[in-house]
């Protein structure tokens, strides 16, 4: 059955806009039952599951609504709007802090008023005493917090590339890297983190160590590397880095012969960290 059809079919909707597929939207999944569809109402500016990545996150198809072509309606055109994608729509499910229409002013409870299909309203979801929400993981992220941004995701938070030419250094004089030009992600903060690295079409990871920051020893230029551990592969297009743990700070040193010391007592560190991970 197709993905259009499937949607056609849908009985039951999940309404948000699902950037990172956290635990707190998965937990808004778990309450479609069978016949079920994710609604994105996307903005444009998704950065942890940018580019069509939410259908990683879920097995139900996904319809996405643009927020610029809805953010004028008020409540019944909405509505009308939704029931026509969805002829079978029996059930909406929304988080406590879902808002919907013109200038965002109405709110779950609102829909749960006029809307004349079942309305679920799910409960904020917390891990640590800390509600789980796209802009504390983007937080998370940028402060370099990895473990704790894929906590609260459910899974390790990943960004795509193309690969590039590097400087040649790494190869000649460091270790061999992947580098990487990467659009629309949310970038982690600088610094060296122990990273599994996913090669073009590969299906698997590799342990990997991965950089991201300018490079203040040689030339100031910013840049994603990875150096996969003990294997030697060729990337011709693009790969997947996908963070781990944060190991240290980007820092400058005085020398390529530091630099290179300083990396191989990362590689000692992430082989480390990824080990513990596969136990």
């Amino acid at each position: 059955m197709s993905t259009a059809t499937t949607l056609k079919n849908a009985e039951a909707i999940a309404l948000g806009g699902f950037d990172g597929m956290h635990l707190g939207h998965q937990e808004l999944f778990r309450h479609l039952g069978k016949k079920g569809a994710v609604v994105v109402i996307e903005n444009g500016h998704a950065s942890l599951t940018p580019d069509g990545l939410r259908e990683r996150h879920t097995h139900y198809p996904v319809l996405y609504l643009p927020l610029e072509q809805i953010k004028h309606l008020e409540a019944d055109g909405f509505i009308s709007l939704l029931k026509e994608h969805f002829p079978h729509l029996k059930k909406i499910v929304v988080g406590y802090d879902f808002h919907f229409g013109k200038d965002r002013k109405y709110s779950a409870h609102y829909l749960k008023e006029v809307c004349s299909a079942e309305v679920e309203i799910v409960d904020e979801v917390k891990v640590d005493g800390v509600s789980v929400h796209s802009h504390v993981i983007r937080e998370a992220i940028r402060d370099g917090k990895i473990s704790f941004a894929n906590k609260l995701l459910g899974y390790n938070y990943s960004i795509i590339g193309r690969h590039i030419h590097g400087q040649g250094l790494g190869k000649e004089r460091l270790v061999p890297t992947i580098n990487l030009h990467v659009e629309h992600f949310e970038i982690p903060k600088e610094g060296v983190y122990a990273t599994l690295t996913r090669i073009d079409d590969e299906e698997h990871f590799h342990p990997s160590v991965s950089f991201i920051g300018h490079r203040v020893s040689t030339d100031g230029s910013f840049a994603i590397e990875s150096h996969i551990l003990h294997e030697s592969i060729t990337c011709k297009k693009e790969a997947e880095i996908s963070f781990i743990s944060f190991l240290r700070e980007n820092r400058r040193f005085d020398s390529l012969e530091d630099l290179k010391k300083q990396i191989q007592k990362d590689i000692q560190m992430a082989q480390k960290e990824l080990k513990v991970l596969a136990l």
